[in-house]
């Protein structure tokens, strides 16, 4: 039997995948229109291991962080706060989620990260792909 490597560290990661709409205000190229994704998010947590092997259950990334993006922007709207369309999309029944700046992929990352921190995953990077070709991510360096 190998013993097992001590000069490495253990991740873990998951992918939740979900749709929203968008637009980015002052670009100056099709993102500035009111359009959608199908995104998909890979949360990566990093630490050592419990007393099962595990950075953390798979099932509690799902828990958390599913169950939020369900909540908030799964099949939503996500706009930067004082866009005008903000309250029309509202006064017609649609769910907006707002940001306090353009609702970029970063941003989007950057926000998931901070409710993966605030709910106790070990998390280190969250990617955040917007299309299949594109993807940006935020976490420790």
């Amino acid at each position: 039997m190998v013993a097992p490597y001590t000069d490495g560290m253990y991740t873990a990661a998951k992918v939740i995948t979900f749709c929203y709409g968008h637009r980015i205000r002052g670009h100056g190229g099709a993102c500035r229109f009111l359009h959608g994704h199908n995104a998909r998010a890979e949360v990566v947590c990093r630490g050592d291991l419990d007393e099962l092997g595990m950075v953390v259950d798979f099932g509690e990334i799902r828990r958390v962080l599913r169950t939020w993006i369900d909540a908030n922007w799964d099949h939503r709207m996500i706009l930067a706060e004082g866009d005008p369309m903000v309250d029309v999309l509202r006064a017609e029944g649609e769910p907006v989620f707002t940001l306090d700046g353009p609702p970029t992929a970063e941003r989007l990352a950057a926000h998931l990260y901070g409710v993966a921190r605030e709910a106790g995953l070990p998390v280190v990077t969250i990617r955040l792909w917007e299309t299949e070709s594109s993807v940006a991510s935020y976490g420790e360096a």
